[in-house]
């Protein structure tokens, strides 16, 4: 199944629940979430939103797992390296290899910032997966943020689509091709992938301009406002 959040925002339980009010519980929850900087409360915020956005959203657990998995890998690398070269105080556990050890410090760093990140990524998936995007750039524009801002979000969020949907034909065409038959094959595609990707997407996003400006593009993209319903 191939993961559309745009689709995923659109059909689920809380799509039509308020959308200023899904803003401003994600704004808080998130600012609560750094400003306490408490492991629990990191553990708490994770179950908590994870069975809203499962069991009260009802959002399926694979498209769920799929939005945490790119931003859940970065943050697992970035850990690593936390524990093991940043962090000074008493050795816990030494290596072997270089004089890389882990210290009470890098420890306590790497599985902090894994749990607080951790904290935070439901509170964004849940705003992200319960309410369209549209909905949401609306009501920036209705609080008075900056259009430029706006516009950077909308064109950012379009672009990393189609960015998603190269990496997925591409991938798809390789593996058509035996291109992940064995170790050899995969880090060969994996590097053809990247380099290709790159040149890719900057002509995806010259194609971008060019649509924009045949569409009578001014500087100034216009954003969904709802129809107010009658009384």
């Amino acid at each position: 199944m191939k993961f559309d959040m745009d689709y995923i925002a659109h059909h689920n339980e809380l799509t039509e629940a308020n959308p200023y009010f899904k803003l401003f519980l994600t704004i808080f929850l998130l600012v609560l979430t750094l400003a306490l900087d408490n492991l629990y409360f990191d553990i708490f915020i994770l179950i908590v939103m994870s069975i809203v956005i499962l069991a009260i959203a009802k959002i399926s657990y694979r498209s769920y797992f799929k939005f945490l998995t790119i931003p859940m890998a970065f943050v697992i690398i970035t850990c690593f390296f936390l524990i093991f070269f940043f962090g000074k105080g008493e050795v816990i556990y030494e290596t072997g290899l270089w004089g890389i050890v882990v210290t009470t410090d890098s420890l306590h760093y790497g599985v902090y910032t894994f749990f607080r990140v951790a904290g935070c990524l439901p509170l964004l998936g849940f705003l992200a997966l319960t309410t369209p995007v549209a909905k949401i750039l609306h009501c920036l524009a209705t609080l008075k943020v900056p259009k430029i801002f706006i516009e950077i979000a909308l064109l950012m969020y379009n672009s990393i689509f189609i960015f998603l949907n190269e990496i997925d034909t591409m991938q798809k065409a390789q593996e058509t091709r035996l291109g992940y038959n064995s170790y050899w094959n995969s880090f060969k595609s994996l590097g053809a992938l990247v380099s290709t990707i790159f040149l890719r997407s900057l002509d995806k996003s010259e194609t971008l301009q060019h649509s924009l400006d045949s569409r009578g593009y001014t500087g100034e993209l216009p954003v969904y406002t709802p129809k107010k319903r009658d009384n």
